[in-house]
């Protein structure tokens, strides 16, 4: 059986593709006992008779569009409002604050030519057809807070750790959201370091990633650059003094991101392994990237010492670079979310991609919904695979690669709606856009909206699509998608960032969003 995919408003007989081939393409890799149960390709989303839907794969931006400058995707999701100021990098968090203002806050590279303004935007965006800078924060963390951004709302606090370029020290920056979000107020810049609260030469602790406990008390941070990689856990209960609790190293690969369980007792941390070769195509080498998942209960209780013990890991070789976690329950069930930012091959040059395929693994990095109801035995129940995913497609999507090196299509970080009952999954994708998935049923999950926007024609100054990863911007080929997205239910809207056109607020369309029992809670998408 052969399939076309639709162009905007008609049949395009140019883009005859077999689409069984593809779609129900299985690809080999571990992690559960059921893999072959698992739905292979996520259903693309059915889209509105104004969308401009894509042309080719779910996901993908054929070379041609790229050669003759990107012009965007879209489905169910609709384009309102727009800050590029001077582009954004890695991620984004928000806060509603008392009198009823919505921030958004997103990280800007580290590069200091051509700006107009360092550090880290403050954006009104209570208007969604106006997001307006408000303040701009430019203390050490802010400066270049990578992947580390977050908002802790029950104590209304903003913090970020020292991640500039990749790992810049040991400092962490703490500000006051509550009075007016669109004013932050510093509460502190402060090396953490050693565990005695001193300093240490050098640092004992580098930033890069970073995640609030849910009580606001404990700030965790992934160090990918001391010691072979370790985590770290900063006592914030005085937000004026952090200090430094203890670290650990996994003991497997590299560390990433993580995310805190309710009570701040179970920590869903993250093994980023990378994959060679040989590693796919030799089943007695084992998979070093996955889900760890600790017992963090002496650091919740501040026990003197405090030990962290490792309940469980879930390693898999379809994927590498393990990028975040979140936990969430859906209909009453606890599951994790679970993202890579590399493909089975790394992190998703043409090489890497082809042998990954020619070894019958995906390409590019996916979510993927893990069941944690046996937190001793978590086992995945669903991969967010595209079209571009599948290993079948390779001859089709490689071609497009062509000239880049790093970061092509694939996953960054996603986002829920609510995580005590979740429906909706939003990702941000390299060159592949923002892609919003239904979760209702997570182990058949259903494309329901994308955008894509279009490229840019120049590169903006606080991207890091051309300073820290040189010759990989293309004038008017497809943007980097790299960041949370913020769901508001009440509004039907969602906002992000995308590397060179900035912060973006989006409407959905067609009644594709909300579903009936969507909501999103303050503080369940940072």
């Amino acid at each position: 059986m052969k399939t076309l995919y639709r162009s905007p408003g008609k049949w395009a007989s140019h883009t005859l593709v077999a689409l069984s081939s593809i779609a129900l393409a299985g690809f080999a890799g571990g992690g559960t006992s059921n893999d072959k149960a698992l739905q292979l390709t996520v259903p693309r989303a059915v889209c509105g008779p104004n969308d401009h839907p894509e042309t080719a794969l779910q996901g993908q931006v054929p070379a041609n569009l790229r050669a003759n400058g990107f012009h965007g995707f879209n489905c169910n999701l609709e384009l309102v409002g727009q800050s590029r100021g001077d582009g954004a990098n890695w991620q984004t968090t928000e806060f509603k604050d008392r009198a009823g203002h919505i921030c958004g806050y997103h990280g800007t590279s580290f590069s200091t030519a051509n700006r107009t303004h360092l550090g880290v935007p403050v954006v009104d965006v209570t208007n969604a057809s106006n997001p307006t800078p408000t303040a701009y924060l430019a203390t050490t963390s802010m400066l270049d807070p990578w992947e580390s951004l977050k908002v802790n709302d029950r104590r209304q606090l903003l913090a970020a750790d020292n991640g500039h370029n990749g790992g810049g020290g040991a400092e962490i920056d703490i500000y006051d959201v509550s009075l007016d979000c669109r004013v932050p107020q510093l509460l502190s810049s402060i090396a953490v370091g050693k565990p005695d609260g001193s300093t240490g030469t050098p640092a004992t602790v580098v930033g890069h990633e970073g995640a609030w406990a849910p009580d606001g008390l404990t700030y965790y941070g992934g160090d990918l650059r001391t010691n072979g990689g370790q985590y770290y856990a900063v006592d914030a209960v005085d937000p004026t003094a952090p200090k430094l609790i203890t670290t650990w190293s996994p003991g497997i690969a590299n560390v990433h991101g993580m995310a805190i369980s309710e009570d701040g007792t179970r920590g869903y941390f993250v093994s980023l392994g990378f994959n060679t070769p040989a590693d796919l195509t030799d089943p007695s080498r084992p998979a070093t990237n996955g889900l760890l998942i600790y017992d963090l209960t002496q650091i919740q209780a501040r026990a003197a010492n405090p030990q962290v013990r490792l309940i469980s890991s879930l390693l898999w070789k379809d994927g590498s670079v393990a990028q975040h976690t979140i936990p969430l329950k859906i209909g009453g069930k606890p599951y994790v979310v679970f993202v890579d930012e590399g493909g089975s091959g790394g992190l998703s040059s043409a090489a890497q991609a082809q042998a990954a395929c020619a070894a019958g693994f995906p390409p590019f990095p996916m979510a993927r919904i893990i069941d944690i109801s046996d937190e001793t035995n978590p086992v995945i129940v669903s991969r967010l695979a595209l079209e571009i995913h599948s290993p079948k497609a390779c001859s089709l999507v490689v071609p497009d690669l062509a000239g880049l090196s790093i970061f092509t299509y694939g996953s960054h970080y996603c986002s829920v709606d609510n995580k005590q009952n979740a429906t909706t999954l939003a990702c941000g994708y390299f060159n592949s856009g923002i892609r919003v998935f239904d979760i209702r049923d997570p182990t058949s999950p259903r494309e329901i909206a994308y955008f894509n926007p279009a490229g840019t024609t120049s590169v903006s100054p606080g991207s890091n699509h051309n300073n820290a990863f040189a010759n990989n911007f293309v004038p008017g080929g497809p943007d980097w998608c790299s960041a949370q997205v913020h769901l508001d239910a009440s509004r039907g809207t969602l906002w992000t960032t995308c590397q060179d056109n900035g912060l973006l607020m989006l409407r959905f369309t067609n009644g594709a969003w909300p579903f009936p029992e969507s909501s999103t809670p303050p503080g369940q998408q940072n």
